[in-house]
Formats: C-alpha cells, structure tokens, sequence
C-alpha cells in the first residue's frame, strides 16, 4: 500500500527542489531522513517534513511498520507564481517570477 503526504505552495522553485528530492528516492525513511539533515539546501527542510508527515500517515492511519518504511516515489510540481516587478533604467520595469512548488512524497513497505 501506498501513503503519500503533499505541502502545497512551498517558496522554493521547483528545480531546486528536484535536486533535493533526487537525493532520497528509493532510500529508507530514516536515511532519507538523515540525509536531509546534513544537506546544504534550502529545500531539505520542507521536504523533510513532508518525508516525516508521510512516514506518521502510514504509520498512524494505515498501521504500518516504521522500520519497513522507504520512499517509493517522490516529485516537485510547480505551485502558483508570484509575479512581482523592478523599476529599471529610463522609466521601464522587469518582472520578477518568485516560483513555488507542491512537493509530494510516497512511502510504502518494504
């Protein structure tokens, strides 16, 4: 059985969050985990907590074993975009895209 968990509108893009996410597919839970612990990446939070949120429904709502758990799938879609504007030289303005994303993350048992 699949348990997934998903944080909506997360500020950080998509493509960053990707690399983060590459990081823990297939791992075990508690290894995931740790290696979100130590990475450098701003993402590594958010992600963490959704990993931890996935782990709680499957162990909490589906009674599964917490000791079996790994990642079985785990994806970054783009969420809404802020779009904001700089005042640039002679009167003009460039647009800024402050992207989000919607991180999903799958657990199943080994």
């Amino acid at each position: 059985m699949d348990v997934k968990a998903t944080a909506k509108t997360v500020r950080c893009t998509p493509r960053k969050t990707r690399l983060v996410l590459d990081q823990i597919r297939g791992k075990d839970v508690e290894d995931a985990l740790a290696i979100l612990q130590f990475l450098p990446n701003s993402a590594a939070d958010a992600v963490a907590k959704v990993v931890k949120s996935a782990a709680a429904n499957a162990t909490h709502n589906h009674q599964m074993d917490s000791s079996k758990l790994y990642v079985k799938s785990c994806y970054a879609d783009e969420g809404i975009v802020l779009k904001r504007w700089m005042p640039r030289a002679k009167g003009s303005a460039s647009q800024i895209l402050k992207r989000t994303s919607h991180i999903t993350v799958v657990v199943a048992e080994r």
